[in-house]
């Protein structure tokens, strides 16, 4: 009996969409079924995700730190490795696509350097009546035009592959002007000189972008600033970020609590909480697209509650009031971000930018002007409509191509992955927010649908006819264009969605691997959603090795988090940021050493990490694996008065230094010649993991407790901590200090509050 050929498949695209879905046909569906040829312009695979760590061909700072955890950015058969930061840098997702491209791809065509300049529907028909393929034209880097014909056409090119940028950012100006996507670095977006003039960079969106580019930029002057050795931009002191947002978000740091009411609560990776279906109802309904006044409100006081404010004690600017409760909520991802605005480093305005002329801006509907711009950078998202524009006019209207609304541009049915009307075109990943775990149901599903002979064909498995005769994802993406109400992100919730496709591919969510976690309010074990937990139907034997893998390193992460004090050191660093009033009791034993008390401030200047005294720790590219890392320089300074009636101005200054290689916290003295330089450990922190009290995590709500030592010389220093949270922010923390030793028997007692 003679075996049917392949069925050839286009992939627009090599990011992680296109590796998904070449993976996804090669392997989901019978062997043989698909014959995989993927295109890409560029001269590497990964999409906006950089390749390595001084790569600049992507849309994506190398360096960047990812706003998901590992856990959710990969795949469900390929575990990261161990030595990874549980916070991915960008370049570390490029290498874990280039692991998974030789895994699971090495069966698919790959031309690099080639733009898939037209895709045209063939006219001819098969038997039974529909369209027989694709006509695909091609060109090379070096201007080579080929021509061939793909049973299928598979769009992965990306809904973030081409930044958008208003009309006034091409008209005359007196300053740079670029899209957030991409700056570098000062010097980059400035210039050597900065011939402008101008103090103010002038920051443009509200949304997760604009809040993540706003704090670098901070964090980049911030360093200028304090580090030591000269400053890659002239009087770096001079500058400041001014952010043009057009209603207050809510500003989540990496790191949240899934116990925020704890006097001393545990933090985990941000999507590890909000992915805990325990919290959820079952089964899972849709929590995004149209939001009602009262669910916006609902949500609105979820994110008080794990922040434990409305963010008024950073600024009012920032505050989410009642008068905005009513309106969708919307979250973004920074760990920096509040801090800055609260120190003035970053000024918040309300509106839209109306105009720029010269080194001015205009903002409506208040027409206040901003003066005094270095340069702007707009974060204003991504033109997803440019990623099809070889796709012929009729097919455009087919799909509802829609170029001025960035989040709905095309209306897909089921989730995004294909139009019942063109049944050989398929999308993956274009998706708004495409969690990994949504790009790869999205292939499987795919595969699932071509292999059993597309939406009409009556050999479709039952539960996925069910699923396609029930979907309104049309319907429900139209109607969102021009709802007032729509969500952020309104594709879809990401758990629901995971629901949704695992119910019509057939796939059953695997339990945790063992025992985890119990939180309230639930008062169930977690029940974290990763890829992972939704591995292959059949899955080979170095499957189920990865799967399990991935399973473990999620388990062991929340147990590390909530059974213990991990993460706990880096939520304090964050929130060190800025600067403290200081109240200081001295109580000395002996007389030669007379008591007293020290009031002043303390500042915490953030600054990327440096070298000194640690040069063992850096490699070549300088760094913990390659990346520096932030640290502080801790400048003290008040008047203490001595219980002998002097007063003196008094000054010290330490850096702080936060490892998250080691997840530890340590001060080190600095030197005497150089006071920006560190010269040699202070002493290191050392968290105590607080007791269960009645079910509570604390001790008479004492918070979280530190201990550290340190001898000098002959005199011995017992050092403690204590911070006291409010959900994720710190609030107030004590440091005491024990010295005794030959001539020394004093107690050092200091309180920081805001």
């Amino acid at each position: 009996m003679p075996t049917a050929m392949p069925k050839r498949v286009c992939i627009v695209g090599a990011g992680p969409s296109g590796l998904v879905a070449a993976k996804s046909l090669l392997h989901d569906a019978p062997r043989g079924t698909f014959d995989v040829t993927l295109f890409d312009c560029q001269t590497r695979i990964g999409g906006l995700w950089p390749s390595h760590k001084d790569d600049s061909t992507g849309l994506v700072h190398p360096r960047m730190v990812a706003n998901q955890s590992k856990h959710t950015v990969q795949f469900s058969d390929l575990a990261w490795p161990e030595d990874v930061p549980q916070l991915p840098r960008a370049w570390h997702v490029g290498q874990y696509q280039a692991e998974y491209l030789q895994t699971y791809c090495s069966g698919a065509k790959l031309i690099l350097g080639t733009r898939v300049e037209i895709a045209q529907p063939l006219d001819t028909s098969t038997s039974d009546g529909l369209p027989s393929g694709w006509w695909v034209q091609t060109r090379s880097l070096e201007g080579e035009v080929k021509e061939d014909t793909f049973d299928y056409l598979l769009v992965a090119s990306g809904f973030f592959s081409n930044p958008a940028l208003p009309p006034m950012s091409h008209r005359d100006h007196d300053v740079p002007v670029i899209h957030s996507s991409r700056y570098r670095d000062l010097p980059g977006l400035l210039g050597k000189a900065n011939a402008s003039g101008g103090k103010k960079i002038l920051v443009v969106g509200g949304q997760m972008s604009g809040v993540e580019i706003a704090g670098t930029i901070a964090s980049h002057l911030s360093s200028a600033v304090h580090s030591p050795g000269p400053s890659p931009i002239l009087n770096p002191e001079k500058y400041s970020v001014h952010h043009i947002i057009q209603q207050p978000v809510w500003v989540f740091p990496l790191h949240t609590s899934p116990m925020p009411t704890s006097s001393a609560p545990p933090f985990l990776p941000l999507d590890l909480g909000s992915y805990n279906l325990s919290n959820r109802v079952h089964p899972l309904i849709n929590s995004q697209g149209h939001i009602s006044s009262e669910a916006a409100k609902i949500v609105h006081s979820i994110y008080e509650t794990a922040l434990g404010t409305d963010q008024s004690i950073f600024s009012p600017a920032v505050a989410v009031t009642a008068a905005h409760t009513g309106n969708p909520p919307y979250l973004t991802v920074s760990d920096h971000y509040m801090g800055f605005v609260r120190s003035g480093l970053i000024a918040v305005s309300h509106g839209r930018l109306q105009g720029l002329s010269g080194s001015e801006a205009t903002v409506s509907p208040s027409n206040d002007q901003i003066s005094d711009i270095a340069a702007v950078v707009f974060a204003t998202g991504f033109a997803a409509s440019s990623s099809l524009t070889f796709l012929p006019t009729s097919v455009q209207e087919t799909l509802s191509l829609s170029p001025s609304d960035l989040n709905n541009t095309v209306a897909l049915a089921f989730h995004g992955t294909h139009h019942p009307d063109v049944p050989n075109l398929g999308f993956v990943g274009f998706y708004r927010s495409p969690y990994w775990g949504v790009m790869e149901m999205q292939a499987r599903f795919l595969s699932a649908l071509w292999a059993a002979g597309g939406p009409s064909s009556p050999s479709l498995p039952p539960a996925l006819k069910k699923a396609l005769s029930n979907d309104t994802s049309i319907e429900r993406t139209i109607n969102l264009r021009t709802d007032l109400q729509a969500s952020q992100f309104p594709m879809g919730d990401y758990a629901w969605t995971m629901q949704e496709f695992a119910t019509a591919l057939g796939l059953e969510r695997s339990p945790p691997r063992g025992k985890m976690p119990t939180l309230p309010p639930a008062d169930k074990e977690m029940d974290i959603l990763t890829p992972a937990r939704y591995p292959p139907k059949s899955p080979t034997e170095s499957q189920q090795t990865e799967v399990i893998k991935s399973l473990q390193q999620t388990e062991a992460t929340a147990w590390a988090g909530v059974g213990g004090s991990k993460f706990v050191a880096r939520a304090v660093f964050r929130s060190l940021l800025g600067e403290w009033k200081l109240e200081r009791s001295l109580v000395s034993k002996l007389p030669s050493h007379p008591s007293g008390h020290f009031s002043g401030t303390a500042k915490f200047l953030l600054r990327n990490g440096t070298g000194d005294g640690r040069e063992a720790e850096f490699d070549a590219l300088g760094g913990e694996d390659g990346d520096p890392g932030l640290e502080y320089l801790y400048i003290e300074e008040g008047d203490f008065k001595a219980s002998n009636g002097l007063t003196f101005r008094a000054t010290r200054r330490y850096v702080w230094r936060y490892s998250e290689k080691t997840d530890k916290l340590s001060v080190w003295f600095v030197k005497t010649d150089d006071e920006k330089r560190a010269d040699y450990l202070f002493h290191g922190l050392e968290f105590v993991v607080p007791k269960e009290e009645d079910g509570q995590r604390g001790e008479n709500g004492k918070g979280w407790e530190a201990t550290a030592g340190h001898l000098c010389v002959d005199d011995f220093y017992d050092v403690g901590y204590q911070f006291n949270f409010k959900a994720v922010n710190l609030w107030d923390w004590r440091l005491t200090y024990t010295v005794r030793g030959p001539k020394k028997d004093y107690k050092i007692d200091g309180v920081y509050s805001r």
